[in-house]
């Protein structure tokens, strides 16, 4: 089985102690009903934070896999140095990478969500509102009849607290 993540880039900073063991518990969650290829989108915010989760989950569980999917060979080219930092190492550590076009076009993005979407049994999102990549990205899963999760709901519920 296969579960992928998309999420907004920014997380609120309400949400940022607590953001990690949520996806921990998901990552978690999703390995104990047959996961074991996790897709990430290689963005910056959620995906890099989940990418980073299952390389250390990764550690007592050889058998899982970290599949990069993303939009272009050149995605992080205008990132900051610390960003590029941190996709550099989750580069670095995938055991797959797929790039859905070697240049920047004006569907590439589009095309990697819908891939994400497709290759999915589990979908783990942090997503706020429908007007974004990562909405668009639970609108396609959603349509393909996905299990989707969404975190975002859970951290305001904590928040609130």
């Amino acid at each position: 089985m296969n579960c992928s993540f998309t999420g907004h880039r920014i997380i609120k900073n309400e949400h940022s102690k607590s953001i990690i063991a949520l996806i921990k518990r998901a990552v978690e969650y999703s390995y104990s009903i047959g996961c074991r290829n996790f897709y990430s989108g290689g963005a910056i915010g959620f995906d890099t934070i989940a990418a980073r989760e299952v390389i250390r989950f990764r550690v007592s569980h050889p058998d899982v896999r970290l599949i990069l999917l993303l939009p272009c060979i050149e995605q992080a080219a205008k990132w900051s140095e610390s960003q590029r930092n941190a996709y550099d190492f989750i580069l670095s550590m995938a055991d797959e990478t797929e790039y859905i076009s070697e240049e920047y076009t004006s569907t590439c993005i589009k095309e990697r969500n819908m891939r994400l979407a497709e290759v999915s049994d589990i979908m783990i999102a942090y997503v706020s509102h429908s007007k974004s990549g990562a909405g668009q990205t639970v609108r396609m899963a959603t349509v393909k009849n996905k299990k989707i999760y969404n975190l975002y709901p859970t951290l305001e519920k904590q928040e609130n607290v």
